[in-house]
């Protein structure tokens, strides 16, 4: 091996790392007992580059063991640990965000509420999708996941068309409602559970989005009107305006509602769940603490307790990161 001569220069030469080559000569030179300065003539290099490859990138048994294509693995894994960007590093927003990931939380409701409680803290979303993805990948399945196979609508066997005295139907409700800018519009619906006759009678109020649970035996009308009636009552601080409902049979007692309640009750047209959207999508929520399946005369009162705490307390978007229960709190 011969050093190489080089031209003396005034500017300094730009570092760069060893190649795998280097590493090879650096390997020969060893072998034939060359000082670690003639080593680093015959590459070109300082003599502290030469010591520090030798150094970091030894065997990890037999220190004087020098195999080049090892070191090669070594520097690059080291090189790929190093140079991994660090997801969310405040110890105590990834505190955060764990817990409300596992309370059920998206990643956009987590960002907004930071945003909102904690603006020095904010993270935005995709930081906490890449979050989940690269360091806690066992909270990805508390992660929401939509395209849900649905059953094609009308496909029902046996199914008849409902007969409900006296509907009026969601036309003739008036149209301020849809803009949502009063609070005591409700809406109502049903969850119900193969594994029993349990079922369980939804309320959520439109502008809120607040949401009252209660169970019953049956779904026989007269059973769920006095649910639903039940659920109107435990949320004293919201007026009764309307309640809008689909054409289950289960609501065939509404005049009972109306008179207890003193809601005006308007129907959806047949097969137009979204003209009820807000019981929709809280029925989801709720799907998520007592998927189908649940035999729903297991649930006791305090669960579903728990499961209206943990929705009126969730922030939503579209009240600006604010929780129903604060929500009605501030319009006070």
């Amino acid at each position: 091996m011969k050093p190489t001569t080089s031209t003396p220069t005034t500017s300094r030469k730009p570092y760069s790392h060893l190649q795998p080559y280097e590493r090879g000569v650096i390997a020969l030179g060893r072998a034939q007992s060359l000082s670690l300065r003639m080593i680093a003539q015959c590459l070109g290099r300082n003599t502290s580059t030469i010591s520090r490859e030798l150094r970091r990138n030894h065997a990890p048994v037999y220190t004087s063991c020098y195999l080049p294509h090892r070191a090669q693995e070594r520097a690059q894994l080291r090189w790929h640990t190093t140079h991994q960007r660090v997801r969310i590093a405040d110890a105590a927003v990834r505190t955060c965000i764990d817990k409300q990931l596992a309370l059920g939380w998206t990643p956009e409701l987590i960002a907004g509420r930071l945003r909102l409680v904690h603006p020095e803290r904010y993270v935005s979303h995709e930081a906490i999708y890449q979050y989940v993805y690269t360091v806690r990948r066992d909270l990805i399945p508390t992660l929401p996941f939509a395209h849900r196979v649905r059953r094609k609508r009308g496909s029902a066997r046996g199914k008849r068309a409902a007969k409900i005295p006296n509907r009026v139907m969601i036309d003739k409700r008036p149209v301020y409602v849809e803009s949502r800018k009063r609070f005591g519009d409700w809406e109502g619906d049903t969850l119900v559970s193969r594994a029993s006759r349990t079922t369980l009678v939804v309320a959520a109020e439109r502008r809120s989005r607040q949401i009252r649970l209660a169970r019953t035996s049956s779904r026989e009308a007269k059973t769920v009107s006095r649910a639903m009636i039940r659920n109107l009552r435990r949320a004293p601080q919201l007026p009764h305006h309307t309640l809008t409902l689909d054409n289950g049979l289960e609501f065939a007692d509404h005049a009972a509602i109306q008179r207890s309640s003193g809601a005006s009750v308007y129907f959806c047209r047949p097969y137009h769940s979204w003209e009820k959207g807000t019981v929709e999508q809280l029925n989801g929520l709720v799907r998520r603490f007592l998927p189908k399946g649940t035999d729903f005369a297991k649930v006791t009162r305090q669960e579903l307790n728990r499961i209206e705490s943990h929705l009126n307390n969730r922030p939503r978007k579209c009240l600006g990161f604010l929780t129903p229960n604060e929500f009605v709190a501030l319009a006070a």
